[in-house]
């Protein structure tokens, strides 16, 4: 509790009809001391966090309001800064939150069956102004509302539904609260006196501000309407009332408008319809009208409500408020919705489509940008900490690039880049674009085609241009000399908002606790969205980024020796380890919507890009056999990767009498090559525990110049089903058609070519038997072209296939701020390349290698309490060689049997430390194999994190500390053990203009 509202609430004298108790108390002795406490902490200005508003608005017109008062402040005025209603078991509590509550002293003034209590010396000074009004709360009560009858006073005017409501009054760490008990007359369920009507059309008509939507009835002016809320969505009961449309029982339209992700109308039963608006990041704006054509709910764009938050208002004169009847002025609801949240309810990567988590029938788990910012994540292989069944693979030679193993495999840097294939094995990226990452477990060629990883796909999504100003400016600073600054600019570039911009600009340079080891990025994203008509957007994009680093591969693998040297350690050679490349991505995006109500809509992508650059030094290969020295190599490669993708996809809605069906088609055509001249050299080995460098390589020599890669043409289909609302089908293939090469630059000759077709189904079920839960299965495949191997008689190889079972849960709790996924799945890799047991020198492959991994995983993400957020995972994974002539039954490289994480914050919502905040992480990992066949194993660790960081008004900053503990523990890269970074901080300031 505050110690200002405690102490002044012991010198409290009056009182109000009723009682008024004091929710904990101190003896009368000390109340001197508290005076002079209480003076003394009133000269502290307590902060106070904005909220984000909805408004639900009644009326029998299009007509609208918009009063504000003018609030004079002075010293001796108490503010209200917001208002708050819960339900209880007898009835609801109004909360009046101020930081004074204990010096707001209400008087009575009852009139018939109004309660009405006037608080003298008191402003509303809410976040959107105004006044507060909410109708039908509770039964038995009529209407609520809080408003300022003069420049210094407040009336609170509850209306019972026959009969005075009972009113007690306590003071809290909260505020105010009026504990509010309707008469027991008044709460009696009314018996219904009216037939049922029928709604017989859903229509959704844009508006300037919005859309509406229109319940077409003739008895629209009769129905009751029960307005409430759920986390982000807002809910609209309709008694004594039925959909009946031709195509069902059912509406639902996705993505209507900016700040919505889906509207739907339902029967919840043989007497109401209900009718859910669902907000992207808060509660969405919702008006009530009615008129001849039946009701019609006005909903407000993200735009327009921001506008409305942000238009200045001219002030007046303050005005005797209205007592609440049943005119045609809105009726204005204000609620706290979620923001900034770790929970992230909808994904596009496992469907193409934006489809609820909850309706998908696999495992995917979203990493949004507040876990990135409240952990201080540089690196996004480190997101891999967040999400159970990844662990990260260290990349080549240190580059700030992406790779992960996924339920046991390697995803070898193939990722998505906002749905495009993304080959991050020479690819720098950095964290300052990124809005989410998306990590989609399980095959994935249903929808990507071929893919090297059977244990899932990593999609990243970048920011997009936003229709409001937005300017942010990152400055970081940390342990071994870190230094990053990052801008973030988006806004509309017309007036008329037709043009969209959106730019991202980030610059890192930094040492580590590596010796010798470094590194510099300058990373550019500009992106501009164009809306070429009233339902079609083109976004044009475009991603320059330049890394420069010591190339640093740690030590190999071939002895334990190596977790005896410090982390620190380098067995390369200073003055030759070097690499350095340079990204370019060009992205063009149009989206179109049409059709009934926009129900469909074309897509078409298209993407180039280009990585070149060159990376290399000194190796450490082997430690030698006496402990004491590591055996070298020189090596360095001229490396070049280009990605190029064309992307056409139709999806839409429909019914077939009362099913819903979510149709995707679509066409791909992709092209992909890497190219590489490699030279190697001899160099002298190394004593690991007493270094002495500055050697030279002697004898390079091109070792190779060689370019591998494809041409790809893809047809996909996929239906998601609704058959009934809790009853949902997935299922879905694609058809590839993959040309591959591989070839000797040098002698212009090829090694191998194939042509391969392959058919990728898809098919999973969802059972919803609650609103809160969903039960899944699933079985999926996916295809990786072999280009690579050669048989003893130069065949062509078949593709590796991979086949994947899956059942699992997931559960909402508290309100649905909580999600739960329970998965466990059993994955089979065939067709994997052995080397041929009658081969004395190794050189041919045979095509009779099996892999399997099995396990089961847990995520678990939200909020607890208000500002308390929460993200674990937990995951069991047995991932083997089941079939090979000499590695059979040796563990896959990298992934352990156990593994689990944790990291929290919580952040204070009141008071003078209001926007104070805490974090506190944990990640353990079993041990791994670091090689095949098995001979050394990484330790398994438990490391630690935490933080601390402040908010108030556009500023953030926050102090991150990563191994509290100094924990010594490795990662693997497949071939190589890399040390892991000891006790590091990093401090962030972070300022909105």
């Amino acid at each position: 509790m505050q110690l200002e509202p405690l102490f002044k609430s012991l010198l409290i004298t009056g009182s109000v009809q009723g009682e008024r108790r004091m929710k904990g108390g101190l003896m009368s002795e000390i109340r001197s001391v508290a005076l002079a406490l209480a003076v003394i902490s009133s000269l502290v200005q307590p902060a106070h966090a904005g909220t984000q508003t909805a408004e639900l608005s009644s009326q029998k017109s299009h007509s609208t309001r918009a009063t504000q008062l003018l609030v004079q402040s002075s010293e001796n005025v108490n503010k209200v800064t917001g208002v708050k209603i819960n339900s209880t078991d007898k009835g609801i509590e109004i909360i009046l939150e101020s930081a004074n509550a204990a010096a707001l002293k209400p008087v009575n003034n009852n009139q018939g069956n109004s309660y009405i209590a006037d608080i003298p010396n008191a402003v509303l000074a809410l976040n959107k102004g105004g006044n507060f009004t909410q109708n039908n709360p509770a039964p038995g009560i009529v209407s609520i509302s809080v408003t300022q009858t003069n420049t210094n006073t407040l009336r609170v005017t509850v209306i019972g539904e026959g009969a005075l409501p009972n009113t007690e009054l306590f003071d809290s760490d909260q505020g105010l609260i009026f504990a509010v008990t309707p008469v027991a007359s008044a709460t009696k369920p009314q018996q219904p006196t009216q037939a049922v009507a029928e709604v017989t059309e859903v229509k959704l008509n844009p508006t300037n501000n919005g859309l509406e939507i229109i319940l077409t009835t003739p008895d629209g002016g009769k129905l009751p309407v029960l307005p409430k809320t759920e986390g982000n969505t807002y809910i609209i009961e309709i008694n004594s009332a039925q959909l009946r449309l031709p195509s069902g029982g059912t509406f639902r339209q996705e993505k209507p408008i900016a700040g919505v992700s889906e509207i739907t109308v339902t029967n919840s039963d043989a007497n109401t319809i209900r009718m859910a608006v669902i907000g992207v990041d808060s509660i969405p704006k919702v008006e009530l009208f009615d008129s001849d054509q039946g009701l019609i709910f006005g909903v407000a764009s993200a735009a327009s409500s921001t506008q409305a938050q942000t238009q200045p208002q001219t002030p007046t004169e303050p005005t005797q408020p209205e007592q609440p009847s049943s005119s045609d002025e809105p009726i204005e609801l204000t609620v706290t919705g979620e923001k900034d949240g770790y929970r992230v309810q909808d994904s596009s990567t496992a469907t193409k489509i934006d489809v609820p988590l909850r309706d998908i029938p696999a495992s995917v788990q979203v990493i949004p940008k507040e876990i990135i910012q409240d952990r201080q994540v540089v690196r996004l292989n480190e997101l891999a900490d967040n999400v159970s069944g990844v662990r990260r693979q260290e990349t080549y030679g240190g580059l700030s690039s992406q790779a992960y193993f996924i339920r046991g495999f390697a995803t070898e840097s193939q990722t998505l880049r906002n749905g495009f294939k993304d080959f991050g094995f020479i690819s720098p990226r950095d964290v300052s674009s990124i809005e989410r990452v998306e990590f989609l477990k399980g095959p994935a060629s249903i929808l990507y085609g071929s893919i090297s990883s059977p244990g899932g796909v990593v999609n990243t999504i970048t920011k997009q241009p936003l229709s409001d100003p937005f300017y942010q400016i990152d400055g970081t600073i940390g342990s071994y000399d870190f230094y990053r600054t990052s801008i973030d600019l988006t806004g509309p570039l017309l007036e008329n908002r037709s043009a969209l911009y959106r730019l991202n600009v980030a610059y890192e340079n930094a040492d580590s606790f590596r010796d010798f080891v470094n590194n510099e990025s300058t990373y550019v994203g500009p992106i501009i969205t164009v809306k070429a008509g009233e339902n079609t957007d083109i976004t044009f994009g475009y991603e320059y980024q330049k890394y420069d680093y010591t190339y640093d591969r740690g030590f190999p693998n071939n002895s334990r020796v190596v977790f005896d040297l410090p982390i620190s350690r380098f067995l390369g050679e200073p003055n030759l380890n070097r690499g350095e490349f340079t990204s370019n991505n060009f992205t063009y995006l149009l989206e179109s919507k049409f059709g009934y109500n926009n129900n469909w809509k074309f897509r078409q992508g298209f993407n180039v890009l280009n990585v070149s650059g060159s990376a290399g030094g000194v190796q450490a290969n082997s430690i030698n056999e006496d402990g004491l020295t590591v055996a070298r190599g020189y090596r360095v490669s001229n490396d070049e990767s280009n990605n190029i993708s064309f992307q056409n996809e139709v999806s839409g809605k429909f019914n077939t009498g009362s099913i819903r069906h979510n149709i995707l088609v679509g066409l791909e055509l992709s092209n992909y090559s890497f190219q590489y001249d490699f030279y190697r050299g001899a160099i002298a080995d190394l004593d690991i525990f007493n270094p002495i460098y500055g050697a030279q390589p002697e004898s390079v020599s091109r070792s190779s110049f060689e370019k591998y890669g494809g041409n790809n043409i893809a047809l996909y289909l996929q239906n998601l089903v609704e058959i009934t609302p809790n009853l949902k089908l997935l299922a879905g293939g694609r058809f590839d058609w993959a040309d591959s090469f591989y070839r000797n630059l040098e002698t212009s000759t090829t090694i191998n070519e194939t042509s391969d077709s392959k058919f990728s189904p898809r098919v999973g079920i969802v059972y919803q038997p609650t609103d809160s839960t969903s039960i899944y299965g699933s079985w999926t495949n996916s295809f990786n072209p072999q280009v690579f191997g050669r048989s003893r008689n130069d065949e062509a190889f078949k593709p590796e296939t991979a086949e994947q079972f899956e059942v699992g849960i997931k559960q909402e709790f508290l309100d649905k701020r909580l999600s739960a996924t329970f998965a466990y799945f059993d994955i089979t890799k065939k067709n994997v390349l052995t080397t041929d047991p009658t081969d004395p020198d190794a050189e041919f492959q045979i095509q009779t290698g099996e892999q399997k991994s099995s396990g089961v995983e847990l995520d678990v993400v939200g909020e607890i309490l208000p500002g308390w957020k929460i993200i674990g995972t937990y995951t069991y994974t047995d991932a083997f060689i089941s079939q090979d002539p000499t590695l059979a039954n040796n563990r896959l490289v990298g992934v352990p049997y156990n593994s689990a994480s944790l990291w929290t914050t919580y952040q204070l919502q009141k008071g003078n430390l209001q926007g104070l905040g805490l974090g506190f992480g944990l990640v353990y990992v079993g041990e791994r194999e670091s090689d095949l066949p098995n001979n050394i194993k990484i330790p398994s660790y438990l490391r630690t994190d935490a933080s601390i960081f402040y908010k108030r008004d556009k500023w953030r900053v926050g102090v991150n500390i990563k191994n509290l503990f100094d924990t010594k523990y490795y990662e693997s890269q497949g071939f190589y053990i890399v040390p892991a970074a000891p006790f590091t901080v990093l401090g962030t300031v972070s300022f909105e203009l």
